[in-house]
This record gives structure tokens, sequence and C-alpha cells, in this order.
């Protein structure tokens, strides 16, 4: 997990999925009460991102411009809100 300036930064970046394909847009990034560690990001998802869900940070990687996380984007879309 890279540190928690370099999370941060990556609000408002495209969230890919396993495959590469496009999640949507990081809109906000949530840290754990207790550690202050990065654990989620909330990306928009869906039509013109009208839809949120939320994404584990734990195995997330920067990759250019984008963040590349180890889901299938279906699995992202189908989890509860």
């Amino acid at each position: 997990m890279p540190d928690i300036d370099t999370v941060r930064s990556w609000q408002g970046r495209t969230m890919l999925d396993r495959d590469g394909d496009r999640i949507g847009a990081i809109d906000a990034i949530y840290l754990d009460d207790h550690t202050g560690q990065p654990e989620w990001a909330l990306v928009n998802t869906g039509l013109f991102g009208t839809k949120s869900s939320f994404v584990p940070l734990a195995q997330a990687q920067p990759t250019g411009d984008s963040v590349q996380v180890p889901y299938d984007k279906q699995l992202v879309k189908d989890a509860p809100r």
C-alpha cells in the first residue's frame, strides 16, 4: 500500500479493474479510524457517474494516471451500496 499522501492524490483519478477496464472516477478516500491508513475509495460508477460504490484499497496500485484494483468491474458494480 502506498503512503497516505500518495493515496490522497488518487482522488479524481480513474479506477481500473483487474483487466484494465474503467470502473469509474474516485470521488473520495476513506481512512481506518484506528490506524489512519487508507482503506476504501468511493468510486462514481454507472452512466454519468450517478451511482457510487466502495472499493477496498488494500491491493490498489497506481497505473499511469489511473489506479488499478484486483477486482472485476462487474463485482464492484454488483456489490451492495
